[in-house]
This record gives structure tokens, sequence and C-alpha cells, in this order.
């Protein structure tokens, strides 16, 4: 019966195996390779600058390929990282059968699997992001008993020359169908390839940003995904950023998820959406209220807030969006259904009522369940970050919030129920923390609270001192200062940094 169900499985191996990805074999690789008369393979791993390297395997012989898939390859990790010496750079690449998928781009046809990172003496690297993503799931099994899930929020701009005819307001796309919108089948398509590379999709639709400058139409656009453990939400966006660029290149179409673009226009974040599993129960909500784990989650989020950036916001454009009235976050606090805060409890269907019925009457009054739906959404990082050390950072502090004492004072104390922007609340919200604004400021946080992110032997402190170092290369303390204004000194900026990770 399991057999019949993934045999339409969106995920194109899943389905022609009739089996789930995560029991892949060796064997049903080789299978895939045999049936689908695959001619290459592609090693694909992330390296420092946050996007997908690939490495390809031409297939001589049977022989090969079992070479490949059991010892891996060598490669260069100096080039790769910048925490790693050239002296000893080298190291193992190792495929997770896991992650497997035929390109969809290729002419030749070619099998991909995402790879892990092994030094010299055969163990996993301790400096990999993919690896520390791992440790920081491992250290919170650990101390609360949990599994720590996650799903993102994948935001992008589509442009393209503009067309002039049914023109979308400006700055008010959410949702928009076509034709007002004109790359929702662009977005589909991606979503479908995505799908067929093993991405869990939730949904996808048009955001708020749109506009058209110097004759360019640029049109906001977002997938969401469903949440999975951690390691796997990390994987699905690495492809999908993959997927789309990709494609969008073939489709002559220009693509970046760059957290900004120009000025006054929204930029594009990627939100993250966490929740914390037991024994197959979403442990988020407690009688329909969110449960006291979720606000010790929280707390240990408000506490490590300022150094996340360190994580999820790369570049010094990334300190630009996080600008009041921009549905961006600038201050630490956490509320229910509020934009303008840092961390979002969404709604999640706790009414108990039964909507569907009261929606189609013919439909059957049920009593439903929908505690699995309930997330907490972490809104600053952007798709500058490092996608496995932003996940790691999250998982690290959620994992502090039940480690600390005051966990529930903290909670408590930076909640908030109202827009923290309008002025009648400046008062009230006087005493929250700020974001940092800059890399050179988020550099400074990291320093300060790395010893969280060390304990359990999570971050490698030779991560953390290659993050520390990369952030503040960019030399951009009073950048935001220096250049406000200066639309020509903006537009440069936002250029160099314009395909980041």
């Amino acid at each position: 019966m399991e057999n019949n169900l993934f045999k339409h499985s969106a995920n194109r191996l899943e389905s022609h195996l009739g089996k789930d990805s995560h029991e892949f074999t060796k064997d049903d690789i080789k299978q895939i390779v045999s049936d689908l008369n695959i001619k290459m393979v592609n090693f694909m791993y992330p390296a420092g600058d946050g996007r997908l390297k690939t490495l390809n395997f031409m297939l001589h012989t049977p022989e090969y390929l079992e070479t490949i898939l059991t010892s891996g390859e060598r490669v260069d990790g100096s080039s790769l990282f910048n925490f790693i010496a050239a002296g000893s750079s080298d190291l193992y690449v190792m495929p997770r059968f896991s992650t497997a998928f035929v390109d969809p781009f290729s002419e030749i046809p070619t099998l991909c699997m995402l790879c892990s990172f092994y030094d010299r003496d055969g163990n996993p690297l301790a400096s990999s992001p993919e690896y520390t993503l791992r440790k920081a799931m491992d250290a919170f099994k650990k101390v609360t008993d949990m599994e720590f899930q996650a799903m993102g929020e994948l935001e992008y701009y589509v442009i393209r020359e503009d067309e002039v005819v049914f023109p979308a307001a400006d700055q008010h796309g959410y949702h928009e169908s076509s034709p007002f919108s004109k790359g929702n089948d662009f977005r589909m398509r991606c979503m479908q390839l995505i799908a067929e590379c093993g991405g869990k999709i939730k949904y996808g639709h048009s955001e708020v940003g749109n506009f058209v400058e110097n004759g360019r139409c640029y049109e906001q656009n977002e997938i969401e995904f469903l949440p999975v453990p951690a390691i796997e939400c990390a994987e699905q966006l690495l492809i999908a950023k993959w997927v789309i660029r990709s494609l969008g290149y073939e489709e002559g179409l220009d693509i970046t998820f760059a957290p900004k673009i120009t000025v006054g226009k929204a930029g594009s974040g990627m939100h993250i959406h966490m929740r914390i599993m037991k024994d197959g129960k979403n442990m988020m909500l407690e009688n329909g209220k969110l449960s006291k784990d979720a606000r010790r989650a929280i707390a240990g989020m408000m506490d490590l807030a300022e150094s996340i950036t360190a994580f999820g916001n790369k570049n010094p454009t990334s300190y630009f969006r996080l600008v009041p009235h921009q549905e961006a976050p600038t201050n630490v606090c956490w509320g229910m259904s509020n934009r303008s805060v840092l961390v979002r409890v969404p709604l999640g269907w706790t009414s108990g009522e039964d909507m569907c019925h009261k929606t189609n009457e013919i439909e059957p009054l049920t009593a439903r369940d929908y505690s699995s739906k309930q997330t907490v959404e972490m809104r600053s990082p952007d798709a500058s970050a490092d996608i496995y050390q932003l996940l790691a950072g999250l998982c690290v502090a959620c994992r502090h919030g039940f480690e600390m004492e005051n966990a529930e004072a903290e909670a408590e104390r930076t909640f908030a129920d109202g827009d923290i922007h309008d002025p009648k609340n400046a008062e009230r919200y006087a005493s929250l923390a700020q974001l940092p604004d800059s890399c050179a400021a988020s550099a400074d946080c990291l320093e300060r609270q790395r010893k969280v992110y060390e304990e359990y032997d999570v971050f490698s402190p030779a991560m953390i001192d290659g993050i520390i170092k990369q952030l503040r290369s960019y030399n951009d303390r009073t950048l935001r200062q220096d250049i406000e204004g200066n639309e020509a000194m903006m537009e440069n900026l936002v250029l160099q940094y314009y395909h980041c990770g």
C-alpha cells in the first residue's frame, strides 16, 4: 500500500522507485542510473558563498559508478571555505543517496546528489555547515527530547522587459493574479521542478513588491515549503534557489534573491518557520494555546536574536532591508500574527471551528485537529544566509531557551501585541533591543555570544572566527548613514550583492 502511495509522489525518483527517498540505497541509485539511462552524475554542495557547487562525473563503467558512490571524491576545501587553510585543504565529498534527483536542465541524462564533507581521517568535517546543523539538531534532541523542524519562505524578484499592458499597482502585488502578475506561470513551472527534485512545497504566490523602472518590470514572488526536519529544510531551499535561477536563465529572465534591490521598495526575506515535535506530536500548542515549550524556544531566540543575524544576514544590503515600515523587523520582540515583530506566531487553526462545513454546508460537521500546523516564524533572515548555519543558529537559540533560568520572564518582557513602529507605542517598546545595523555590528554580537553557539561542540571555533572575519571585511559599520540619500551609491551596492547566497 505504501509503495502505491509513493508511485504518485511529486518527487520523480520516489515515484519511479515506489519508495520514500529516505530509504534510497546504493542499489536504488544504480537502478535509477540503469532505468533512466543516466550518463553523468553530479555531486553538489554549498560553499562559503552559500551557493551550490557542482562536480561532474562521466559514467564510463558500472565499476566507476560503484567507486564514486562508495568512496566519493576529494576537493580543495580552501577554495570552498575561508576558514580552511591551504596547507591542509583536502576534503572528501560523499553523496547522500536520499537527496538524489534528475537534473531537469541538462541535455545529457544526469543524476544529482547533495554531499557531505569529511576530513582526511574519514570523520565528518567539524566546521562543515551541514554537519554543524546536524550537531545542533542532536544537541537540541539531547536537551529537550524533541525534534527541531523548520520550513522556509523563499522570496525573489523576477525581472523582465515591461509589457506596459495590465500593470499591477506599485507595491501592491500580494497574491495578484494574471494578467496583472506576469510571473505566475514561471513560478508554477519552478514549483513543479522543485517538487520533482524532492522539495515539499506548501504554496506559491506573488508578493507585495512590484514596480517598473527604466522600462523593466520587477515582480516579487514567494514559494513556501512544508515543515520537515531542519536538515531537509536546508536541502530543499538550496535546491529551490538553484532551480529558480536555472529556469530563469533558460527563459531569459533575470532573477534575484537579494535582500534589497532599490530604495523605497520591498526587499526579499527568507523567513524561517519552526516547530518542535515529540513522538509525531507538535509541542508548540497546549490546550489550544501557545505552549510553555514554545515560549521557552522563543525566549532563546530573543536572547540570541542580535547574533543570529551573523548567520542570516550576511552582506551589507541585508541591513538596508531591516528598516521600519517595510514589514521587516528592527526590534527584538515577538507577537501573535504581528508582522512588525522579529518572531511572529502565525494563525494556527486553533479555534476548533469546522470552517470547511461553514463554507460548504453539504459537508458534515466534523471535529478537526490542526495542531500540527502551528509554527513560529523568524522574520529577520534573507537569502544571503548560509542556510545550514542559519538553521543551526536558530536550533541553538531554541535549545538555549530551554536552558535559560529566566526564559518565561524573557518571553513576557519581549512580547509585543501592537505595531512597534506606531508613535503611540514608542514609550512602551523603548526598552526593546535593536537588531544590528551592519555586518560589523552583527560580528560584534556574534563575538559577544559565541560561547552559546560553541556549546556541545555545535559551531566550531574556526567557523565562528571565519564568520566574524567575513562580516568585518565589509567595513560597513557606518554605511547606512554614509550613503543615505545617495541613490547612485545604493545602486552600485545592490549590484555588488545582486546574486548573493
